[in-house]
C-alpha cells in the first residue's frame, strides 16, 4: 500500500537525525500504523495525522531515542566521575605540594581550560534531544579528551619529585581505572550496535 507525504516527511526528518537501521524500523512501524488507521477512516490525510499522533512525531521520537541512547548513558557516567576525580586529584596534589613543581602557569591554565571544555562537551551529549548523531559525536569527543587528560596527568606524575609520588598514588590509580573503563565503554557492543551502520 502506498504511503503518505506526511509519513514520508517524518521519515525524512528521522533519517537526518538517527542511525539508518533505527530509521528503517521506525519507518516500518509508522507505515503500519498509517495503514491501520487508513483501513478504519478511509481518508489518507486523517489516517496520516492519526498515525503520527499515535506513533509520535519526529521530534518526540528523536528525544526518546537520545534519552535511551547508550552514548548518552556513557556521557552521564563520565560526567558523574568528574567531582570524584576532582576531589581525589585535588587532595593528592595538595598532599604532594604540587604548587612547588616547575610546571609553567600557561600549561596549568591550558589543562584547566581543556578540562572545562571536555566537561561541557559531555554535558552537551547528555542533554542533547534533537539529534542522536550529535549525542554520539559529543560523547566520543568528550571521552577521548578525558582519556587524553588522564594520560597527561599520568605522564606528568612521572616528572614529579620522588617524595611526591606516594601521595599521588590514589589519583594515579583512579585515572588509570577511568581510562580503562572509558575505553571499555567506547568499545562495548552496545555502542557499536547503536550506530546502526550510520558511520
Amino acid at each position: 500500500m502506498a504511503g503518505h507525504e506526511l509519513i514520508a516527511a517524518q521519515v525524512d526528518i528521522l533519517s537526518s537525525r538517527l542511525p539508518a537501521q533505527a530509521v528503517e524500523e521506525l519507518a516500518d512501524g509508522l507505515q503500519e500504523t498509517y495503514e491501520t488507521h487508513l483501513a478504519v477512516v478511509n481518508d489518507p490525510d486523517a489516517a496520516a495525522r492519526a498515525a503520527i499522533a499515535e506513533f509520535g512525531d519526529a521530534k518526540m521520537i528523536t528525544a526518546a531515542f537520545c534519552r535511551e541512547s547508550p552514548w548518552r548513558r556513557t556521557a552521564v557516567a563520565l560526567l558523574a566521575t568528574g567531582p570524584i576525580m576532582g576531589a581525589v586529584w585535588g587532595l593528592s596534589l595538595v598532599c604532594a605540594q604540587a604548587w612547588t613543581w616547575p610546571i609553567p602557569l600557561a600549561v596549568r591554565i591550558t589543562y584547566g581550560v581543556a578540562l572545562v571544555a571536555t566537561a561541557l562537551t559531555l554535558l552537551a551529549a547528555a542533554t542533547e534531544k534533537r539529534a542522536y548523531r550529535r549525542t554520539q559525536a559529543a560523547t566520543l569527543v568528550g571521552a577521548i579528551a578525558l582519556i587524553t587528560l588522564d594520560a597527561i596527568m599520568l605522564a606528568a606524575a612521572t616528572m614529579a619529585p620522588s617524595p611526591a609520588l606516594r601521595p599521588l598514588m590514589p589519583a594515579l590509580s583512579a585515572s588509570l581505572i577511568r581510562i580503562i573503563a572509558t575505553l571499555r565503554a567506547l568499545l562495548s557492543p552496545a555502542l557499536s550496535r547503536s550506530d546502526g551502520g550510520s558511520r
